[in-house]
């Protein structure tokens, strides 16, 4: 999944659209599917109606997507499977490439939220907002100073940048300044750019470093 990942990263980097990726966040969706399930890959090509056997033999029908609005079943195969799920790969500059769950039921409690579609059965995906933290709660993890900078990293891995104590509503450019100040690379191990949670840390860890 890991390799998955990076060769989406890569993909991303050479300018490729996420809706172009359909294999590839597929494959990803259907990896994520089969490690939180301690399961396994269909062992067939194009297997019928279901993607990933869990580890409680369960047939799971695996739907990733980036954007897409809704979702679609095979109606000829969907007596085949006994578990849906349905993922989202998110592209964030804060986070990085991320997978989250938008629907995990059995194969019967997903027909009813399905609309019938002829001879498939689309779902609708539903747009949840759930309220936010204030990251101030949050327990920081590490912290640095350097020059009129405080970086903080939270116990999320979220990092915020005050300058002058003030608070800074984007932290990357500042992080970028200060990561050619200690002489920090911008490229993570894949020769692609560090999202904001891998440079903060870095440079994090770099400043206190050479303070010691």
């Amino acid at each position: 999944m890991a390799e998955a990942l990076s060769w989406f990263e890569k993909e991303l980097s050479w300018g490729v659209a996420p809706a172009e990726l359909n294999h590839l966040t597929g494959r990803i969706g259907e990896l994520y599917a089969a490690m939180i399930t301690r399961g396994q890959m269909a062992l067939e090509t194009n297997q019928r109606g279901y993607d990933v056997i869990s580890a409680e033999n369960e047939r799971i029908s695996v739907k990733t997507i980036t954007s897409s609005s809704h979702v679609s079943f095979n109606r000829n195969t969907f007596d085949l499977v006994d578990r849906v799920m349905v993922l989202r790969v998110n592209i964030d500059d804060d986070n990085g490439v991320s997978v989250e769950t938008l629907m995990d039921s059995t194969a019967i409690e997903a027909s009813a939220l399905c609309r019938d579609a002829g001879d498939r059965l689309s779902y609708a995906i539903q747009s949840r907002s759930r309220p936010i933290k204030p990251l101030e709660d949050l327990r920081v993890s590490a912290e640095a100073r350097f020059e009129s900078f405080l970086l903080r990293q939270y116990e999320n891995g979220t990092i915020s940048v005050l300058l002058d104590d003030h608070p800074q509503a984007v932290a990357k450019p500042f992080l970028r300044e200060v990561a050619a100040s200690v002489g920090v690379d911008l490229l993570n191990g894949n020769s692609q750019p560090k999202n904001t949670r891998q440079l903060g840390a870095d440079v994090i860890k770099t400043i206190n470093a050479l303070k010691s």
